[in-house]
Protein backbone atom coordinates (compact mmCIF):
# COMPACT_ATOMS: atom_id res chain seq x y z
CA UNK A 1 0.00 0.00 0.00
CA UNK A 2 2.63 2.84 0.92
CA UNK A 3 3.60 2.70 -3.21
CA UNK A 4 0.10 2.89 -4.09
CA UNK A 5 -1.43 6.59 -4.43
CA UNK A 6 -4.59 6.03 -5.86
CA UNK A 7 -6.41 7.24 -2.48
CA UNK A 8 -5.58 10.56 -0.79
CA UNK A 9 -4.69 8.38 2.56
CA UNK A 10 -2.76 5.76 0.03
CA UNK A 11 -0.70 9.16 -1.51
CA UNK A 12 -0.18 10.29 2.46
CA UNK A 13 1.01 7.21 3.19
CA UNK A 14 3.97 7.45 0.45
CA UNK A 15 5.17 10.72 2.17
CA UNK A 16 8.80 10.73 2.96
CA UNK A 17 11.26 12.97 4.31
CA UNK A 18 14.33 13.62 2.04
CA UNK A 19 17.39 13.87 3.35
CA UNK A 20 18.40 17.87 2.57
CA UNK A 21 22.33 17.30 1.69
CA UNK A 22 20.78 14.15 -0.94
CA UNK A 23 18.15 16.79 -2.55
CA UNK A 24 18.84 18.22 -5.83
CA UNK A 25 17.62 20.61 -8.57
CA UNK A 26 15.23 20.80 -9.92
CA UNK A 27 12.98 22.16 -6.86
CA UNK A 28 9.86 24.28 -7.52
CA UNK A 29 9.83 27.16 -9.80
CA UNK A 30 8.52 30.57 -8.30
CA UNK A 31 5.07 29.77 -9.53
CA UNK A 32 4.80 26.46 -7.74
CA UNK A 33 6.89 27.24 -4.42
CA UNK A 34 3.90 30.25 -4.47
CA UNK A 35 1.02 27.32 -4.70
CA UNK A 36 3.44 25.08 -2.31
CA UNK A 37 3.00 27.68 0.30
CA UNK A 38 -0.40 28.99 -0.18
CA UNK A 39 -0.97 25.48 0.89
CA UNK A 40 1.25 25.47 3.87
CA UNK A 41 -1.00 28.39 4.76
CA UNK A 42 -4.19 26.16 4.93
CA UNK A 43 -3.21 24.92 8.60
CA UNK A 44 -5.47 25.06 11.72
CA UNK A 45 -5.29 28.56 13.19
CA UNK A 46 -8.27 28.82 15.73
CA UNK A 47 -8.46 32.60 15.67
CA UNK A 48 -7.88 33.36 12.24
CA UNK A 49 -4.02 34.66 13.42
CA UNK A 50 -1.89 33.41 11.15
CA UNK A 51 0.97 32.86 13.99
CA UNK A 52 3.87 31.90 11.39
CA UNK A 53 5.64 33.44 8.53
CA UNK A 54 7.75 31.99 5.73
CA UNK A 55 10.92 32.97 4.91
CA UNK A 56 12.71 32.08 1.32
CA UNK A 57 15.94 32.20 1.10
CA UNK A 58 16.63 32.73 -2.16
CA UNK A 59 19.37 31.04 -4.21
CA UNK A 60 22.05 34.04 -4.75
CA UNK A 61 21.56 34.30 -0.69
CA UNK A 62 22.54 31.54 0.27
CA UNK A 63 26.19 32.29 0.70
CA UNK A 64 25.00 35.60 2.95
CA UNK A 65 22.96 32.86 4.91
CA UNK A 66 26.43 31.05 5.15
CA UNK A 67 28.24 33.76 6.53
CA UNK A 68 25.06 34.62 8.93
CA UNK A 69 25.84 30.95 10.48
CA UNK A 70 29.01 30.46 10.62
CA UNK A 71 29.54 34.11 12.67
CA UNK A 72 26.78 33.08 15.08
CA UNK A 73 28.54 29.62 15.17
CA UNK A 74 31.69 30.91 16.35
CA UNK A 75 29.87 33.66 18.40
CA UNK A 76 28.47 31.30 20.17
CA UNK A 77 31.63 28.89 20.00
CA UNK A 78 35.05 30.77 19.59
CA UNK A 79 37.35 27.81 19.61
CA UNK A 80 35.48 25.89 16.43
CA UNK A 81 37.15 24.00 14.25
CA UNK A 82 37.72 24.42 10.65
CA UNK A 83 35.66 21.66 10.09
CA UNK A 84 32.68 22.55 12.00
CA UNK A 85 32.13 26.24 10.56
CA UNK A 86 32.61 24.03 6.79
CA UNK A 87 29.68 22.37 8.24
CA UNK A 88 28.03 25.35 9.47
CA UNK A 89 28.56 26.81 5.45
CA UNK A 90 27.37 23.62 3.94
CA UNK A 91 23.98 23.69 5.67
CA UNK A 92 22.99 26.70 3.99
CA UNK A 93 23.54 25.10 0.45
CA UNK A 94 21.77 22.20 1.09
CA UNK A 95 18.78 21.47 -1.59
CA UNK A 96 17.77 23.23 -3.89
CA UNK A 97 15.05 25.36 -2.66
CA UNK A 98 14.86 26.89 1.06
CA UNK A 99 12.05 28.04 3.30
CA UNK A 100 12.28 28.95 7.00
CA UNK A 101 8.95 28.48 9.20
CA UNK A 102 9.04 31.24 11.61
CA UNK A 103 6.55 30.82 15.05
CA UNK A 104 5.14 34.69 15.10
CA UNK A 105 2.92 34.33 18.11
CA UNK A 106 0.79 37.44 18.94
CA UNK A 107 0.88 38.24 22.84
CA UNK A 108 -2.26 40.66 22.30
CA UNK A 109 -4.36 37.24 21.02
CA UNK A 110 -6.71 35.77 23.55
CA UNK A 111 -5.97 32.57 21.68
CA UNK A 112 -3.25 30.50 23.93
CA UNK A 113 0.66 31.21 22.83
CA UNK A 114 0.79 27.37 23.00
CA UNK A 115 -1.66 26.68 20.29
CA UNK A 116 0.09 29.24 18.46
CA UNK A 117 3.21 27.13 18.99
CA UNK A 118 1.33 24.03 17.39
CA UNK A 119 -0.39 26.02 14.71
CA UNK A 120 3.17 26.86 13.25
CA UNK A 121 4.18 23.32 13.86
CA UNK A 122 1.02 22.66 11.67
CA UNK A 123 2.26 24.64 9.04
CA UNK A 124 5.65 22.98 8.94
CA UNK A 125 3.94 19.55 8.40
CA UNK A 126 1.63 20.92 5.71
CA UNK A 127 4.44 22.71 3.54
CA UNK A 128 5.93 19.14 3.52
CA UNK A 129 2.80 17.44 2.32
CA UNK A 130 2.04 20.65 -0.25
CA UNK A 131 5.74 19.93 -1.14
CA UNK A 132 5.44 15.73 -1.76
CA UNK A 133 1.96 16.75 -3.31
CA UNK A 134 4.11 18.93 -5.96
CA UNK A 135 6.00 15.89 -7.16
CA UNK A 136 9.04 17.13 -4.86
CA UNK A 137 10.69 15.91 -1.12
CA UNK A 138 11.37 17.75 1.83
CA UNK A 139 13.49 17.83 4.73
CA UNK A 140 12.76 19.76 7.93
CA UNK A 141 15.90 20.27 10.16
CA UNK A 142 16.72 22.04 13.06
CA UNK A 143 19.42 21.82 14.83
CA UNK A 144 21.51 24.66 16.94
CA UNK A 145 21.10 27.10 14.30
CA UNK A 146 16.80 27.09 14.82
CA UNK A 147 17.68 28.16 18.40
CA UNK A 148 20.27 30.98 17.87
CA UNK A 149 19.27 34.79 18.64
CA UNK A 150 21.35 35.84 15.84
CA UNK A 151 20.24 33.91 13.68
CA UNK A 152 16.54 34.65 14.09
CA UNK A 153 17.10 38.03 14.46
CA UNK A 154 18.27 38.09 10.94
CA UNK A 155 14.80 36.20 9.80
CA UNK A 156 12.80 38.01 12.25
CA UNK A 157 12.42 39.28 15.32
CA UNK A 158 11.97 38.08 19.22
CA UNK A 159 9.22 36.56 20.24
CA UNK A 160 9.73 34.82 16.85
CA UNK A 161 11.15 31.38 16.76
CA UNK A 162 12.64 29.42 14.42
CA UNK A 163 10.54 26.40 13.69
CA UNK A 164 12.34 25.34 10.93
CA UNK A 165 14.70 25.37 7.86
CA UNK A 166 12.71 23.26 5.16
CA UNK A 167 15.10 21.92 2.40
CA UNK A 168 13.15 20.93 -1.13
CA UNK A 169 14.52 19.05 -3.80
CA UNK A 170 14.16 16.71 -6.25
CA UNK A 171 15.46 13.44 -4.26
CA UNK A 172 19.14 11.88 -5.68
CA UNK A 173 18.28 8.41 -4.70
CA UNK A 174 15.71 6.69 -3.38
CA UNK A 175 14.06 7.98 -0.12
CA UNK A 176 14.36 5.70 2.83
CA UNK A 177 11.08 4.29 5.28
CA UNK A 178 12.27 5.09 8.41
CA UNK A 179 10.90 3.07 11.86
CA UNK A 180 7.36 4.04 12.96
CA UNK A 181 6.11 3.77 16.06
CA UNK A 182 4.06 0.79 16.77
CA UNK A 183 0.58 2.00 16.64
CA UNK A 184 -0.12 -0.28 19.62
CA UNK A 185 2.33 1.96 21.52
CA UNK A 186 1.09 5.43 21.04
CA UNK A 187 -2.87 4.11 20.32
CA UNK A 188 -5.23 4.19 23.37
CA UNK A 189 -9.08 3.95 23.95
CA UNK A 190 -10.94 5.41 26.63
Amino acid sequence: MLNDRSTPAAFLATRRSGKPRDLVAPGPDPDELAAILAIAARTPDHGKIAPWRFVVVAPDRRAALAALLADAYLAEKPGASAAEIAGVGQFAHQAPTLVVVLSSPRPDSPIPIWEQELSAGAACMNLLHATHAAGYAAGWLTGWAAFSDPVRDALGAAPERIVGFVFIGTPSRPLEERPRPAIDRIVSHW
